[in-house]
């Protein structure tokens, strides 16, 4: 196995660099197209999310894997290679491995213990399937990472230790309220249909909204929200869809807006904000300018991503509120949920008096300083199990075609053997020549059942690559016929489906 995966996220980059490097869906295709076609890569899949970029490949070479999976990176997300790179982290092999199953559990998310992260999870491996990307490793690798996820919020209390964006999200517009008192009553606008927003739009409905109305760019899929919303029983939400080009009038109603949409540009800008409020609007007065982060900080940044270091989280918080915009103080009017990236809400809306928002730098910063529950610890064992448990199926899987490849060539010698029998003895009965054959059968599988089961072992732990190897050269076995097993297993339709 040569996994390497290279990435960003939000623990090793701004949400600024994040936004700019955010993939559209037909970029993430033609990302997997791309990596296929550089020579290191033999598979890929790329998982992005509205705060991570990780692109996974199976290589034949690590530096040389490492320099050109960061080049398309760079490529496709449009930022320079020389700006991305300093964000940039890289895992190998088993270690990543374990950042992915770590992921899966949501031990990596902004709000510790999220679930919808395997939710996209699940969509990487599809978009690799059906780009034909995905091999034999990555779709072990992701199949299993979806349940690993699984089990360790079905074993564990992880989800205690976090809630889903959603939920972090609207306890921080809440301001310390209790969520369903803040909640109660008001109407919500919810820009998007997509899971997100769907998330948003159902918590928002259990919370105690009075009303939903949502808006998006196919009002098809903000039918179909809406039908499941007024379907949900017991809420007592009143919802209904509407235009996009509604969302300016619906502002001057709305309390609050939850807006995650696909869109490469603001949804909302700080002027429709102030004339939804009917405020004035001075661009220059609201304008919100990212101070320049210094070099060393975000080296002490990167430092703490890679190391875990505890002694740099306030160099890491220092990068993260480089950009978060001041917030207006007073009674809150509006309350705004942006939960895209690229973000969908101007934020110098947050500069106008009477609104209050909440995006993802924001939330990255209100959850930096979050407890770990003792469940994180049975979560972290539970990685550690099953990223030992993955490497040695892994190995013992790539012996099993010489393993095959031995046995054909037995049964091969068996029956060339019992063929020069029948030459030399014409007279023996079927009843007579059925047992010599199985007699053989039998010495042949009984010479051969203790090394093959003793060299699998060997071979599932760390360092036993080489058995494989060894296997071959002892018995002579024809490399093509080991090949051919290997991609019969490959080429298998039904393994690794999700």
């Amino acid at each position: 196995m040569s996994l390497l995966v290279v990435g960003l996220s939000h623990r090793s980059a701004p949400v600024s660099v994040l936004e700019r490097a955010s993939l559209a869906a037909e970029t993430q295709a033609k990302l997997l197209q791309d990596s296929l076609a550089a020579e290191p890569a033999a598979e890929a899949a790329v998982l992005a999310t509205c705060n991570r970029i990780e692109l996974y490949a199976d290589v034949d070479k690590f530096h040389a894997g490492v320099a050109e999976l960061s080049t398309l990176l760079a490529q496709h997300s449009g930022v320079g290679l020389d700006e991305l790179t300093p964000y940039l982290y890289v895992h190998y092999e088993d270690r990543a491995v374990h950042h992915l199953f770590s992921v899966a559990c949501g031990l990596d998310s902004m709000v510790v213990g999220e679930g919808q992260i395997l939710g996209q999870i699940k969509d990487a491996l599809a978009l690799g399937q059906e780009s034909h990307t995905a091999g034999r490793l990555l779709n072990d690798l992701f199949q299993q990472s979806l349940r690993v996820g699984k089990r360790a919020h079905s074993e564990t209390g992880i989800d205690r230790a976090g809630q889903s964006l959603v939920t972090f999200g609207l306890q921080q517009l809440a301001g310390g309220a209790d969520t369903a008192d803040w909640a109660g009553g008001k109407r919500a606008l919810v820009i998007g249909a997509g899971s997100m927003s769907s998330l948003a739009a159902a918590t928002l409905a259990r919370t105690g909204v009075a009303e939903i109305v949502v808006a998006n760019r196919t009002r098809a899929r903000a039918d179909r929200l809406v039908e499941i919303l007024s379907q949900a029983g017991g809420t007592g939400v009143t919802a209904r869809a509407v235009e996009m080009a509604a969302v300016a009038d619906e502002l001057t109603r709305a309390d609050v807006v939850v807006s995650c949409t696909g869109a490469t540009g603001l949804v909302l800008t700080g002027e429709t904000v102030a004339g939804a409020l009917g405020l004035p609007f001075d661009a220059a007065a609201t304008a919100v300018e990212a101070p320049a982060v210094p070099a060393a900080d975000l080296d002490q940044h990167a430092a703490w991503v890679e190391n875990g270091s505890a002694a740099t989280t306030a160099q890491a918080q220092a990068v993260r509120q480089a950009t978060v915009p001041a917030q207006s103080t007073g009674p809150v009017r509006l309350a705004l949920l942006d939960l895209a990236m690229p973000r969908d809400i101007d934020g110098a809306a947050a500069r106008l008096a009477g609104v209050r928002l909440v995006d993802i730098e924001s939330l990255a910063e209100a959850s930096a300083d979050a407890p770990m529950a003792a469940d994180v610890d049975q979560v972290r064992t539970i990685v550690a199990d099953e990223v030992a448990a993955f490497g040695a199926a892994q190995r013992a899987a790539h012996i099993t075609p010489t393993v095959v490849a031995l046995r054909t060539m037995a049964a091969d010698v068996v029956a060339g053997e019992i063929a020069r029998l029948d030459g030399r003895l014409p007279d023996l009965d079927e009843k007579q020549r059925a047992e010599i054959t199985q007699t053989v059968r039998r010495v042949v599988d009984k010479l051969l059942h203790a090394p093959t089961v003793r060299v699998k072992q060997l071979a599932s732990e760390p360092g036993g690559a080489g058995y494989a190897d060894a296997l071959r050269e002892l018995f002579d076995l024809d490399p093509q016929t080991v090949a051919a097993v290997s991609r019969a297993d490959l080429n298998d339709p039904n393994r690794g489906r999700s």
